[in-house]
């Protein structure tokens, strides 16, 4: 292979793995947001969860207080816990904080985003588009990817070409 071709050839090699982050991540001040996603609604819902990965990497706390989408009239924030066996859901007016170093993983069963009062359904392959708001950091644009009905997780960030496993 010529010198020109070789520089060619690494240009492109370069260019194709630099940046290996995924399409739906998001960075707002030292705060980085990964594989925002949701689930596919049935018709008729009025509510639909959004989930993400926020991770500060900063030296300050921050903290997520709201948001907005044009897809709901209202943007919540809110909590699953288990409450003497049962699973309880609030709204956690407060805000979540995201600790220095610290990384906060929003999913079904834990802290998650609600979309209240849907103006219709949420369909699979669909990207909704939101606006989080930090405390500190400000706005964050964020595309949520519309998964199945029964997703359990994003599905878009893998490792070793297997789907990434998220534990608390």
């Amino acid at each position: 292979m010529n010198k020109i071709g070789f520089f060619v050839a690494a240009l492109v090699f370069a260019t194709s793995t630099v940046g290996t982050g995924y399409a739906d991540d998001a960075l707002v001040g030292t705060l980085k947001l990964t594989t925002p996603w949701t689930r596919a609604t049935p018709k008729g819902a009025t509510v639909g969860g959004g989930y993400l990965t926020i991770t500060n990497t900063g030296n300050a706390a921050d903290r997520l207080v709201g948001g907005a989408s044009g897809i709901s009239s209202r943007f919540e924030i809110h909590e699953m816990s288990m409450e003497k066996g049962v699973m309880k859901m609030r709204e956690v007016t407060s805000g979540v904080e995201i600790k220095p170093g610290q990384t906060v993983r929003f999913e079904p069963s834990g802290y998650h985003i609600m979309f209240v009062g849907l103006k219709q359904p949420l369909k699979e392959g669909e990207h909704i588009k939101a606006t989080l708001q930090f405390e500190k950091a400000g706005n964050a644009s964020v595309d949520f990817v519309v998964r199945s009905i029964g997703a359990r997780s994003g599905g878009s960030a893998s490792q070793g070409g297997r789907p990434m496993q998220h534990g608390h």
